[in-house]
């Protein structure tokens, strides 16, 4: 494929400083580094951009912490500066990279995202099951600890293959080995925004193997996790062996040991809902959650303001299931409880 060239030049302006300012500060812009950085913006704009411009810019260090929803994972967050610098790059790089991605990758992409994902796979269950009346199976998959897993050399090869400035591929080179806790030479770092963009990268390789080598039809991904379709046990445990022996060979991952073959009929977990060729349910997983957020909130554990928040956020989330007598079911309950609490 042809590689992109002459894009230094365009993202070392003080235009592309400022747009990626105002997208770095969108929803953060009361926190104290932001006012800060505000105070003297056009002179941090300009420094930004000459260090940038000469290759003397370095990320600064990250602050790190934990969350716990849906899963326990280790976040890393850069200063601003680096984040609006993130976003002087991306502004660039991202539709480069986008021309390339797979269609049916649905992770931090523009006009993607879990509800599209989902959307997709019950209609390819709907299809396959209902019109064309098959009986089907799903490989179902995801990568083995992922983000911390990503080998640096394997990702700045692949950077190599869509650019050719040396001055950007030296930045996108600092940027990845700027990784923080992980071991030298592996993982790249849950918050930051190119992060989101090497993963999709990173696996873009996965996918033109899965679908040029492989040639499998029904292959949908959201980041690590993916489900192959097909009516046929044996060439899914076919799939499934060739998957294993790339991975290891050429992206240095392995498959998580849950990876397992499932008939279609009996659901299809995948982007947070069981899909069936005519419904989809909300994990068993999600519904735990609510259940520990309503006795959190009568425990008086949390406030009620937080709670609203979070109950509303995973409500919405279930409202894109056949869910209608189990949310009101959970609005009742925690009416119940606010009026108490």
């Amino acid at each position: 494929m042809k590689r992109a060239g002459d894009l230094w030049r365009q993202i070392c302006t003080f235009d592309n400083a400022l747009s990626a300012y105002h997208k770095a500060r969108k929803g953060k812009r009361f926190r104290i580094e932001v006012v800060e950085f505000e105070q003297e913006r056009e002179q941090n704009l300009l420094k930004l951009v000459e260090n940038l411009k000469d290759l003397s810019y370095h990320a600064g260090r990250y602050k790190v912490f934990k969350i716990y929803e849906p899963k326990e994972r280790v976040i890393m967050a850069l200063p601003f500066r680096d984040r609006v610098a993130q976003h002087m790059i991306c502004n660039y790089i991202e539709p480069l990279y986008e021309r390339r991605f797979y269609t049916h990758s649905y992770a931090c992409r523009k006009g993607k995202g879990v509800h599209e994902a989902s959307d997709t796979l019950q209609r390819w269950l709907y299809n396959l099951e209902v019109v064309q009346g098959k009986q089907i199976y799903a490989l179902k998959c995801d990568i083995h600890h992922y983000f911390q897993s990503v080998d640096h050399e394997v990702l700045k090869a692949e950077n190599r293959r869509y650019f050719k400035d040396k001055e950007l591929l030296t930045i996108l080179d600092r940027v990845i080995d700027h990784n923080g806790v992980f071991p030298d030479g592996k993982g790249i770092p849950v918050g930051n925004l190119t992060s989101q963009l090497f993963a999709n990268v990173y696996l873009n390789v996965l996918d033109e193997f899965v679908k040029n080598d492989l040639r499998c039809k029904y292959y949908i991904r959201y980041m690590d996790d993916f489900v192959i379709l097909s009516d046929s046990v044996e060439e899914l445990k076919e799939v499934w062996s060739r998957l294993e022996e790339f991975l290891k060979d050429r992206l240095k991952l392995v498959l998580n040991p849950k990876t397992t073959i499932v008939c279609a009929k009996n659901g299809v977990d995948f982007v947070g809902y069981r899909h069936y060729n005519r419904t989809r349910k909300v994990r068993k997983g999600a519904m735990r959650r609510m259940r520990k957020l309503l006795k959190e909130l009568e425990a008086g554990k949390i406030g009620k303001e937080q709670f609203e928040q979070s109950f509303q956020s995973r409500v919405a989330s279930m409202e894109h299931a056949d869910t209608y007598h189990l949310i009101q079911g959970y609005k009742v309950e925690a009416n119940r409880l606010l009026k108490t609490a």
